[in-house]
Protein backbone atom coordinates (compact mmCIF):
# COMPACT_ATOMS: atom_id res chain seq x y z
CA UNK A 1 0.00 0.00 0.00
CA UNK A 2 1.48 3.41 -1.27
CA UNK A 3 1.45 6.31 1.73
CA UNK A 4 0.80 10.24 1.35
CA UNK A 5 1.90 12.00 4.53
CA UNK A 6 -1.01 14.99 3.90
CA UNK A 7 0.50 18.47 5.83
CA UNK A 8 -1.54 21.37 5.68
CA UNK A 9 0.18 23.98 6.67
CA UNK A 10 -0.82 28.35 7.11
CA UNK A 11 1.91 30.37 8.55
CA UNK A 12 3.97 27.37 10.68
CA UNK A 13 7.37 28.11 9.91
CA UNK A 14 8.40 27.71 13.38
CA UNK A 15 6.92 24.20 13.83
CA UNK A 16 7.72 23.13 10.52
CA UNK A 17 11.96 23.83 10.71
CA UNK A 18 11.66 21.53 14.53
CA UNK A 19 9.60 18.99 13.17
CA UNK A 20 10.17 18.26 9.79
CA UNK A 21 13.75 17.11 9.83
CA UNK A 22 12.60 14.45 12.19
CA UNK A 23 10.26 13.06 9.44
CA UNK A 24 12.73 10.05 7.89
CA UNK A 25 12.02 10.25 4.08
CA UNK A 26 11.70 6.40 3.67
CA UNK A 27 8.74 6.29 6.37
CA UNK A 28 6.08 6.95 3.45
CA UNK A 29 6.08 6.81 -0.39
CA UNK A 30 5.49 10.93 -0.65
CA UNK A 31 5.52 13.87 1.58
CA UNK A 32 2.68 15.94 0.48
CA UNK A 33 2.60 19.71 1.32
CA UNK A 34 -0.75 22.04 1.04
CA UNK A 35 -0.37 25.39 1.70
CA UNK A 36 -3.26 28.03 2.94
CA UNK A 37 -1.49 31.13 2.03
CA UNK A 38 1.00 31.36 4.30
CA UNK A 39 2.96 34.67 4.63
CA UNK A 40 6.10 33.46 6.77
CA UNK A 41 7.62 31.60 4.75
CA UNK A 42 6.05 27.98 5.55
CA UNK A 43 5.45 27.54 1.12
CA UNK A 44 9.03 28.51 0.18
CA UNK A 45 10.30 26.81 2.96
CA UNK A 46 8.71 23.63 1.77
CA UNK A 47 9.00 24.27 -1.71
CA UNK A 48 13.14 24.58 -1.06
CA UNK A 49 13.01 20.70 -0.22
CA UNK A 50 13.06 18.65 -3.44
CA UNK A 51 11.50 15.82 -1.52
CA UNK A 52 8.53 17.33 -0.78
CA UNK A 53 5.55 18.42 -3.06
CA UNK A 54 4.03 21.53 -2.81
CA UNK A 55 0.76 23.14 -3.66
CA UNK A 56 -0.88 26.40 -3.06
CA UNK A 57 -4.56 25.68 -1.48
CA UNK A 58 -6.92 27.37 -3.88
CA UNK A 59 -10.08 27.13 -1.57
CA UNK A 60 -10.15 28.04 1.71
CA UNK A 61 -10.32 25.92 5.30
CA UNK A 62 -8.72 23.35 6.39
CA UNK A 63 -11.16 20.43 5.09
CA UNK A 64 -11.05 21.96 1.74
CA UNK A 65 -7.55 21.63 1.64
CA UNK A 66 -7.77 17.78 2.15
CA UNK A 67 -10.15 17.49 -0.53
CA UNK A 68 -7.83 19.89 -3.03
CA UNK A 69 -4.96 17.63 -2.09
CA UNK A 70 -6.45 14.37 -2.66
CA UNK A 71 -6.56 15.72 -6.43
CA UNK A 72 -2.60 15.27 -6.15
CA UNK A 73 -2.01 12.72 -3.83
CA UNK A 74 -0.91 9.01 -5.19
CA UNK A 75 -1.40 7.30 -1.86
CA UNK A 76 -3.44 4.39 -0.79
CA UNK A 77 -3.64 5.43 2.57
CA UNK A 78 -3.68 9.35 3.23
CA UNK A 79 -2.07 10.47 7.06
CA UNK A 80 -3.44 13.94 7.71
CA UNK A 81 -1.09 15.25 9.97
CA UNK A 82 -0.13 18.72 12.17
CA UNK A 83 3.70 20.33 11.40
CA UNK A 84 2.97 22.73 14.16
CA UNK A 85 4.23 20.18 17.16
CA UNK A 86 1.21 18.99 17.91
CA UNK A 87 1.88 15.57 16.30
CA UNK A 88 4.79 13.43 17.17
CA UNK A 89 6.33 12.20 14.12
CA UNK A 90 7.86 9.08 15.48
CA UNK A 91 4.63 7.61 15.68
CA UNK A 92 4.39 7.53 11.57
CA UNK A 93 5.67 3.92 11.15
CA UNK A 94 3.90 2.59 13.84
CA UNK A 95 0.62 3.95 12.40
CA UNK A 96 1.11 2.38 8.78
CA UNK A 97 1.76 -0.79 11.05
CA UNK A 98 -1.23 -0.51 11.97
CA UNK A 99 -2.74 0.20 9.03
CA UNK A 100 -1.47 -2.86 7.24
CA UNK A 101 -3.52 -5.10 9.47
CA UNK A 102 -6.02 -4.53 7.47
CA UNK A 103 -7.85 -1.24 9.26
CA UNK A 104 -9.69 1.27 7.47
CA UNK A 105 -8.59 3.88 9.58
CA UNK A 106 -6.46 4.09 12.96
CA UNK A 107 -5.93 7.32 15.18
CA UNK A 108 -3.48 8.33 16.94
CA UNK A 109 -5.32 9.16 20.53
CA UNK A 110 -4.37 11.36 22.59
CA UNK A 111 -6.52 9.92 25.48
CA UNK A 112 -5.06 5.81 25.30
CA UNK A 113 -4.15 4.50 27.68
CA UNK A 114 -1.19 6.62 29.20
CA UNK A 115 -1.23 9.44 26.45
CA UNK A 116 -1.97 13.10 27.19
CA UNK A 117 -2.33 16.26 25.38
CA UNK A 118 -0.41 19.29 26.61
CA UNK A 119 -2.17 21.52 24.22
CA UNK A 120 -5.57 21.02 25.75
CA UNK A 121 -7.23 23.72 27.87
CA UNK A 122 -10.69 23.16 29.92
CA UNK A 123 -13.17 24.12 27.13
CA UNK A 124 -11.13 21.81 24.21
CA UNK A 125 -10.52 18.81 26.44
CA UNK A 126 -14.33 18.62 27.46
CA UNK A 127 -15.49 18.95 24.19
CA UNK A 128 -13.75 16.15 23.09
CA UNK A 129 -14.57 14.02 25.57
CA UNK A 130 -18.27 14.73 25.14
CA UNK A 131 -18.16 14.53 21.25
CA UNK A 132 -16.44 11.17 21.50
CA UNK A 133 -18.93 9.92 24.20
CA UNK A 134 -21.97 11.16 21.68
CA UNK A 135 -20.14 9.44 18.83
CA UNK A 136 -19.90 6.06 20.63
CA UNK A 137 -23.62 5.94 21.59
CA UNK A 138 -25.31 7.20 18.97
CA UNK A 139 -22.99 5.44 15.92
CA UNK A 140 -21.52 2.27 17.87
CA UNK A 141 -18.34 3.67 17.55
CA UNK A 142 -15.30 2.44 20.21
CA UNK A 143 -13.10 5.47 20.23
CA UNK A 144 -11.25 7.40 23.05
CA UNK A 145 -10.38 10.55 20.52
CA UNK A 146 -13.17 11.13 17.87
CA UNK A 147 -11.04 14.61 17.13
CA UNK A 148 -7.70 14.47 16.58
CA UNK A 149 -5.77 15.12 12.92
CA UNK A 150 -3.24 12.87 13.41
CA UNK A 151 -4.58 9.36 12.06
CA UNK A 152 -4.53 7.74 8.96
CA UNK A 153 -7.31 6.38 6.80
CA UNK A 154 -7.71 4.45 3.23
CA UNK A 155 -8.50 7.61 0.68
CA UNK A 156 -11.67 6.25 -0.37
CA UNK A 157 -13.25 6.64 3.30
CA UNK A 158 -13.46 9.87 2.21
CA UNK A 159 -15.78 9.42 -0.44
CA UNK A 160 -18.24 8.93 2.48
CA UNK A 161 -17.73 12.46 4.00
CA UNK A 162 -20.03 15.79 2.10
CA UNK A 163 -17.99 18.30 2.12
CA UNK A 164 -20.38 20.88 3.36
CA UNK A 165 -21.14 19.13 6.70
CA UNK A 166 -16.94 18.45 6.77
CA UNK A 167 -16.27 22.00 6.17
CA UNK A 168 -17.90 23.49 9.71
CA UNK A 169 -16.82 20.58 11.86
CA UNK A 170 -13.68 19.22 10.45
CA UNK A 171 -13.45 16.32 8.81
CA UNK A 172 -11.86 14.51 11.61
CA UNK A 173 -15.67 14.23 13.53
CA UNK A 174 -16.86 13.46 10.03
CA UNK A 175 -14.45 10.35 9.37
CA UNK A 176 -15.29 8.76 12.69
CA UNK A 177 -18.87 9.00 12.12
CA UNK A 178 -19.00 7.85 8.87
CA UNK A 179 -16.36 4.79 9.59
CA UNK A 180 -18.47 3.97 12.67
CA UNK A 181 -22.09 4.18 11.00
CA UNK A 182 -20.71 1.80 8.00
CA UNK A 183 -19.06 -0.64 10.79
CA UNK A 184 -15.65 -0.45 9.27
CA UNK A 185 -12.51 -1.33 11.04
CA UNK A 186 -10.96 1.23 13.11
CA UNK A 187 -8.09 1.01 14.95
CA UNK A 188 -6.32 3.43 17.42
CA UNK A 189 -2.65 3.99 18.55
CA UNK A 190 -1.82 6.22 21.77
CA UNK A 191 0.30 9.04 21.35
CA UNK A 192 0.53 12.25 22.77
CA UNK A 193 0.24 15.92 21.62
CA UNK A 194 2.35 18.57 22.58
CA UNK A 195 2.59 21.68 22.82
CA UNK A 196 2.03 23.95 19.55
CA UNK A 197 5.18 25.31 18.67
CA UNK A 198 4.58 28.82 17.30
CA UNK A 199 1.98 30.33 15.25
CA UNK A 200 -1.21 30.74 16.53
CA UNK A 201 -4.65 28.26 17.31
CA UNK A 202 -6.38 28.16 13.86
CA UNK A 203 -9.25 25.96 15.82
CA UNK A 204 -12.01 28.12 17.18
CA UNK A 205 -13.82 25.87 20.15
CA UNK A 206 -16.86 27.34 19.89
CA UNK A 207 -17.49 27.39 16.65
CA UNK A 208 -16.36 24.32 15.79
CA UNK A 209 -17.87 22.48 18.57
CA UNK A 210 -21.14 23.74 17.09
CA UNK A 211 -20.26 22.55 13.88
CA UNK A 212 -19.25 19.44 15.21
CA UNK A 213 -22.93 19.34 17.65
CA UNK A 214 -24.50 20.08 14.37
CA UNK A 215 -23.01 17.45 12.18
CA UNK A 216 -23.74 14.71 14.87
CA UNK A 217 -27.41 15.61 15.15
CA UNK A 218 -27.56 15.53 10.91
CA UNK A 219 -25.52 12.11 10.92
CA UNK A 220 -28.15 10.83 13.85
CA UNK A 221 -31.07 11.93 11.84
CA UNK A 222 -30.21 10.59 8.72
CA UNK A 223 -29.06 7.39 10.04
CA UNK A 224 -32.97 7.12 12.00
CA UNK A 225 -34.59 8.15 8.66
CA UNK A 226 -32.89 5.15 6.78
CA UNK A 227 -34.53 2.46 9.27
Amino acid sequence: MKTTLLIPTVNEIEGMKKIMPRIKKHWVDEILIIDGGSTDGTFEYAKSNPDYITVKQQSEGLTDSYWEALKVATGDIIITFSPDGNSVPERIPELISKMKEGYDMVVVSRYREAAKSEDDDMVTAFGNWMFTKMINILFGGHYTDTLVMFRAWKRDVLALCSKIDAKRAGLEPHLSIQCAKRKLRVGEIAGDEPKRIGGVRKMSPLKNGWGVLVLIFKEFVSREKAK
